[in-house]
């Protein structure tokens, strides 16, 4: 356990609904889930900590190196997905990860959510190939490309957390696409930052 020496457990569930009965008491800030449980699988444990506990981060731990799995548990509200055949300092990796930019993303799923994004990426046909950024939202998405948090880029430029999400959410909707990861490839993409 040497590895974990800057992490602190504070809770260790049974199966999903266990998990569920207690996460008030503990409030941990990244929960490690199974997704094969009893009483409640994991699938559904996601989504229920996602909408009731919004700030915890839920890193999917299994056996199942499934594609489709990936997705879906992406758009679920999960922030990373590993295979139970991980090392131990790649699981650290990825609690650190999620810690600092909110999400953990492996060349596994990278190439997931590459295909997913590229292949349900609405398309808004314009005349003008030229995306045109405003200075903030070209600071507020160049800050997201280098993993910084809301929070984060909020101290940075000066502004409210609220504002970056409201800036975050105009350009994924220009952009069709659904999520951080998605503006990121968007912007690469397209040479949208510098």
């Amino acid at each position: 356990m040497r590895p974990f020496t800057n992490i602190k457990f504070v809770m260790e569930a049974e199966n999903g609904e266990d998990l569920l009965e207690k996460i008030p008491a503990a409030m941990p800030d990244v929960i490690l889930c199974d997704l094969k449980m009893p009483k409640k699988d994991g699938i559904d444990a996601i989504k229920s900590i996602t909408k009731l506990y919004p700030q915890i981060r839920v890193i999917v731990l299994t056996m199942y190196e499934d594609e489709r799995f990936v997705g879906h548990l992406m758009d679920c509200g999960a922030a990373g997905y590993l295979l139970k055949s991980t090392g131990t300092r790649r699981n650290k990796r990825a609690v650190m990860d999620v810690m600092r930019t909110g999400f953990y993303l492996n060349p596994f799923v990278n190439k997931v959510l590459i295909k997913k994004n590229y292949s349900k990426q609405k398309f808004n046909p314009s005349l003008s190939s030229e995306t045109v950024l405003s200075d903030r939202e070209k600071e507020v998405l160049t800050l997201v490309c280098m993993e910084f948090t809301a929070a984060e880029i909020a101290a940075k430029m000066d502004i409210s957390a609220r504002t970056v999400e409201a800036i975050k959410d105009r350009l994924m909707e220009r952009f069709g696409v659904k999520n951080s990861v998605g503006l990121v490839f968007y912007a690469m993409k397209n040479s949208l930052i510098d």
